[in-house]
Formats: C-alpha cells, structure tokens, sequence
C-alpha cells in the first residue's frame, strides 16, 4: 500500500524525481537523463541552470530579496521598460503567476470602463477551450466544466462562445460587454491556434464598440513563437496583454501588459500585490530578456521549429495510426494523436523525453528555446522511436 502524502492530491503526478538540470536536460535521482520538451510547461524557456540566469538570481540574492512595493524598485522599471520598448504596450504592472496576470488584465478592463462612465460593462467574453488560470474568476474565464465543478457558483461576468466563431462573438456583444479575452494560441486546449483573420475581426469589434481587445500570452508569449508575443503575428495588437511563463525563465514571474489608455482607470490603491514585482523576480527576468532580445536569438528560435515541424510532419506521413495531425507555431507544437493521447506520452516517456497533454486528445512539444536543431533532430527519433513501438502494439492487437 502506497504511503500517505502530505500534499493536496490534486495532481496525478509521474513517478519520476529529478535532481538537476543541464539545458534541454533533465537528471534523475538514479542519475537517468530525460529530454526535457516539457520545459515545466512552457516555463524553462531557456533551459536549465542558464549560467547568465543563475548568475543573475546569486547576485541578486546577496542584496535583497523583498523590499514590498511601498518602494521603487529599479529592476521593475528597467524590465518595464525593456517591455514597453519591444510591444504595443506603455504600461506594465508585475504578478507572480499567469493566472495573477490574467486577473490583472480582466481588472483593468472593467476598470477602464468604470474610469469612463460605464460601470455596466463589466462582462468579457472568452472561448470554448480556453484555460486562463486556476483562481475563481479565472476558471469562469475558462469557463471549462471540469475545473469550475465543487467550486460555488461560476464567478457572473464571462461568457464563452465557440472559439473562431466570429458571428457568435457578434451576438454575445451586449451593453454589458467590456472585452474580449483570446489565447492567440490555445495551449491547453489543444495547441489550437487563432486565425490571423479572426484576430483582426476581433481588434474591429473592439474598435467599434469601445472594448478592450485582452490576449493572454501566459504560454505563446516570450519568443515562444519565433516573435518575442505572439500577437506580432496577427498584425494587429492587443490593449492588454498576460504574460508569464517563460519570462521568468523558471523563476516565478508575470506581467500585465497594457497600453496608456487601457490602464488610465488603474490608479492609486485599485490593485496591488505583496510579491509582484520584487527584487529576486526582476533580476531574472531581465536577464531573461537580456538572452532573448540578444541578437539573432528568435531567428534561432524560428529555424529549430522549421527543423522540429517538418520533422514531425514526416513522422504524421509514416505513422498516421499513431499521428493524426500536427498543430501550433514555433516550438509550441502539438500532436494530435491517433490513438489515445496518454499511450503516445507513456510510450514517449518510455524514450526518456518529456512532453505534456493537451486537451482533444493532443500531446504538447514545448521545448526550451535554446533547443539546437541537433536536439530536435533527437527529440524526433525518440518520438519516431515510440511511435513504431504503438504502431507494433495496433499491428499485434489486429493480427
């Protein structure tokens, strides 16, 4: 009988325990090495154990670790800045989290309507398939079954229409709507992403109606795309963005991207937070930014994923029993998978590589940034490697 554990068993978590990490690698306690294509989801955009990430933290960490935000911090005015310089954006304010940034952005929403006589508007419309965050009004944000179930009633001012569906969006505008909320690409959802064209119709929704345009970028953000956010693909830009993820590099770490205008209704004592922001969080996350906005860094990026998705559409032409469809941008790639999607992560896992599941059945390739094509290269033989085991496994069972 398995011992009892002190921790919330609300994850279903993999017999595995790791102890280190070198790059694209990670290490088990019996000394195993994985390839690491999850990244912690997204998170590690750069690896493991970065020697200018680490450098960064042990500097900082000599210092000071929280001051609180009673006082100015210049790290959060220079990664501001960096951030304002390279997006749409004038304004930022600092989370720890996706889901904190994701509240952030859905406050400031409402509260430039507030700001500007339109109280009634406070209802953001979202999409079928999203996942914004874990919190209660994100998860009503979400608005998927399965996470708002045994929680009370679902937080009121969401609603969700079918994503791509732009006459659904039309009619869900009412005089009570504030925005409109999209992953330009969904991740849990099933690596789906957005239509350029759909992104567009949406930035002149907003436009004629007065609503803000919301992207969460928690995931597709920060070069994970081949552009430093994923929205610079669409041609248009958001009023609001999240971030998190991979801009810390490992390090907890989010941010609520916003332009002058879509911020005007945030001002003193309308929002806070104990930790965002702090000294330890700034210093990562610049020197995340000091790799990733570093020349040549994001063609780097989009050259592994031209490697890493022509590889895989290979791998889909001579296993279609096992890969049914490839999908994402970048290195945020899925596979959707012709057999159950958790036999295609076991058997991958069985190859000593990582990945992550995704809703409709997809499995998630979520490599560091710092992915060499050689690497690629090997993570598709372990995938090629699994796949002829499932297609062996389908060929004994019909035989």
């Amino acid at each position: 009988m398995a011992e009892a554990t002190p921790l919330y068993e609300t994850y279903m978590r993999a017999p595995l325990r790791f102890e280190r990490g070198e790059g694209v690698w990670l290490v088990a306690e019996d000394g195993t090495r994985y390839l690491d294509f999850a990244a912690g989801v997204a998170v590690n955009s750069l690896g493991h154990a970065h020697p200018h990430l680490v450098a960064a933290l042990k500097d900082q960490a000599e210092k000071v670790w929280h001051l609180s935000n009673l006082y100015e911090i210049p790290g959060q005015e220079k990664l501001a800045k960096r951030l304002t310089d390279n997006t749409f954006a004038d304004k930022v304010f600092f989370t720890n989290s996706g889901a904190e940034a994701l509240e952030c952005a859905i406050k400031t929403a409402r509260r430039y309507q507030f700001a500007k006589g339109r109280p009634e508007r406070f209802h953001v419309i979202t999409f079928e398939g999203a996942f914004h965050g874990r919190t209660l009004a994100t998860i009503a944000a979400g608005g998927q079954a399965k996470y708002l179930e045994g929680f009370g009633p679902k937080a009121p001012g969401f609603v969700q229409v079918p994503f791509g569906d732009l006459d659904a969006v039309k009619a869900a505008i009412t005089e009570e709507t504030a925005a409109i909320l999209i992953e330009p690409i969904q991740g849990e959802g099933g690596i789906r992403p957005a239509p350029k064209a759909f992104l567009q119709a949406l930035r002149d929704l907003c436009d004629e109606h007065g609503l803000m345009l919301i992207f969460d970028e928690v995931q597709c953000g920060v070069g994970r795309t081949g552009k430093l956010f994923a929205y610079e693909w669409s041609g248009i830009s958001p009023d609001i963005l999240a971030a998190a993820k991979g801009i810390g590099g490992g390090f907890p770490l989010g941010a609520c991207l916003a332009t002058e205008e879509a911020a005007s209704g945030m001002v003193a004592g309308t929002h806070g937070s104990t930790y965002g922001g702090n000294p330890l969080a700034m210093a990562v996350g610049n020197a995340v930014l000091d790799v990733v906005l570093g020349e040549g860094f994001l063609e780097h990026v989009r050259d592994v994923a031209l490697v890493f998705r022509q590889g895989l559409a290979s791998l889909a032409d001579r296993f279609p029993d096992v890969i049914e469809e490839i999908r994402g941008e970048g290195l945020m790639l899925g596979i959707k998978a012709a057999v159950p999607s958790a036999d295609l992560l076991k058997a991958i896992r069985s190859e000593k590589m990582l990945a992550v599941p995704a809703g409709e059945n997809v499995i998630r390739l979520l490599p560091p940034l710092i992915t060499t094509a050689e690497e690629a290269r090997e993570g598709l033989a372990r995938i090629e490697r699994a796949s002829e085991t499932l297609t062996a496994v389908k060929q004994r069972a019909t035989a």
